[in-house]
């Protein structure tokens, strides 16, 4: 599932409106937030610390209205703890929202 901009962009712009400095910091900030859920799915091996980072996941992608990451983040929560292909994919969200 791959980063799509135009929900997030609206977003972004919305709240940071026409400070280009305030937007960069909530991209990074965004960035952030989703790469320390990442890490947590990686390490949780129980459901409940699973479950946990994956609703922060979607809470921090229904914050910014990033409609990919919520499935994925939904995904993960109902999959089992450190399952490697729902960790690639959310990764590989993580890869290309950082590189646009």
């Amino acid at each position: 599932m791959a980063y799509e901009a135009i929900e997030f962009d609206a977003t972004l712009a919305a709240a940071a409106g026409d400070d280009a400095a305030l937007a960069s910091e909530l991209r990074a900030v965004f960035a952030e937030s989703v790469a320390r859920q990442v890490d947590l799915l990686r390490r949780a091996r129980c459901d409940g610390n699973w479950q946990v980072a994956a609703l922060r996941l979607k809470g921090v992608a229904a914050s910014f209205h990033a409609r990919p990451l919520i499935e994925l983040a939904d995904e993960a929560f109902e999959g089992v703890p450190g399952e490697p292909g729902i960790i690639r994919r959310i990764q590989g969200f993580l890869d290309e929202f950082t590189t646009h």
